[in-house]
């Protein structure tokens, strides 16, 4: 054990919502260390596709000059189905942007871990947080081990951020768990060189068949990154009967074969072996707080339910524990933060109940395919579904998606809460 150090907010883990909690926090003149496991580039499993929710965010922390710089910016989604193929735009909202990016995370965790050092706070890569620090049972920081020295030094910290993700070992030691009545979703992706590596839409397959034309739960996805590479993957919601007798390698081979042929996606064209990842949902992992701690993004369960989308919401919900804690700090009073749990609950609490309802009654694979048919051929619904599943209804008026989502609001608050 050597050296000690003193903060006043320590953040465990440096990704999305950790770096972003980090931002905030020293943008307010606070003393904040993340202490991130990996180094700096380093790959993840992800769709790399921002939505406007995201790129707003990365817009408020000064990135919207880096992001336009050298990466793919779309405008919509291509949603194809039983020969059906609809480019919807992002609808315009009062917001967020009409537009999203689509950046690969090792490039995009980088970015905002070094805009959050440039506002003030420290950033230690190659630190893993290895126990808590404990004083009469409360969170007083952690045992770090710092990979360039081999070294262990405890960081003292006023409060603890707990940001290391899906499989968050730092959130278990503190009591963090899943709740297995809450949908998990499941992806894998791998990256493809291709002709249309800049085309202006992501895509999205919602009919996935094997080669001999069988369907598959799931849907497909390639986004274009612009730089010579498509990402191509699978995800899926252990909502769908049958998901235990699916192996997402399997669905991945399937859909790489029988994906449009304009691609160019092959073993040839490959960039390497395909990596995947489970994906707790829908606030799934709770409790979100103690006496001293905030947990954040993935760490979490925060995926949005609706279409497996996190990095918004982890960039959010970093976002507002960074409200949290420093009003904790400013008034001296830890009792602030119980402000992030009703900031989670107004802002995520009745939407994830209303995807939750949604994944699980169409956990039959059939009566999905019939949902995503009838859908294909109303081009209004689907605009409709985009703008619900991608948490960008207006506040500002009452659309048909809008009044069509209050309606199953409606219906879900009045149901008992799981």
């Amino acid at each position: 054990m050597c050296g000690v150090t003193d903060v006043d907010v320590l953040v465990v883990g440096a990704g999305p919502a950790g770096a972003a909690c980090a931002h905030w926090l020293a943008r307010r003149g606070h003393r904040v260390l993340a202490v991130e496991k990996k180094v700096f580039p380093r790959d993840k499993t992800c769709g790399d596709g921002l939505t406007p929710r995201a790129v707003r965010q990365l817009n408020d922390m000064g990135l919207g000059e880096r992001l336009s710089e050298g990466h793919l910016r779309y405008d919509g989604l291509r949603a194809i189905a039983h020969g059906v193929t609809l480019e919807m735009p992002w609808p315009s909202h009062p917001e967020f942007p009409s537009y999203g990016y689509v950046v690969r995370r090792r490039d995009l965790d980088l970015m905002v871990a070094d805009r959050a050092a440039e506002v003030g706070a420290k950033v230690w890569t190659g630190a893993e947080a290895l126990a808590p620090i404990l004083e009469a049972g409360i969170v007083r920081g952690a045992q770090v081990r710092r990979k360039e020295t081999g070294t262990v030094e405890a960081v003292r910290a006023r409060y603890v951020v707990v940001a290391d993700g899906a499989n968050s070992r730092f959130g278990r030691q503190l009591g963090c768990a899943r709740n297995r009545d809450y949908p998990l979703g499941m992806a894998i992706r791998g990256y493809y060189t291709s002709p249309y590596h800049d085309d202006p839409w992501i895509e999205s397959h919602l009919d996935i068949t094997d080669r001999d034309g069988s369907h598959l739960p799931g849907y497909g996805w390639i986004f274009p990154v612009g730089d010579g590479t498509i990402n191509v993957g699978c995800g899926l919601l252990n909502t769908f009967s049958g998901w235990k007798d699916i192996n997402t390698t399997r669905l991945m081979d399937a859909f790489t074969h029988t994906a449009p042929e304009r691609w160019g996606i092959s073993p040839e064209t490959a960039c390497g072996a395909p990596t995947g990842g489970r994906l707790p949902t829908g606030g799934s992992i709770v409790p979100h707080s103690g006496p001293t701690w905030l947990v954040v993004g993935d760490a979490g369960g925060s995926v949005n339910p609706f279409n497996g989308e996190g990095i918004s919401i982890a960039y959010e919900t970093g976002r507002l524990a960074a409200d949290a804690l420093d009003l904790a700090l400013a008034t001296g009073d830890g009792l602030a933060l119980a402000t992030y749990e009703q900031r989670l609950a107004e802002t995520y609490g009745l939407y994830f109940r209303v995807a939750r309802a949604f994944v699980k009654a169409i956990g039959n694979p059939a009566v999905m395919r019939e949902l995503v048919r009838i859908g294909m051929h109303n081009r209004s619904l689907m605009e409709w579904v985009l703008r619900i599943m991608a948490n960008l209804m207006r506040p500002d008026e009452l659309g048909p998606a809008e009044a069509a989502y209050l309606a199953v609001e409606r219906l879900v608050a009045a149901a008992p809460a799981p």
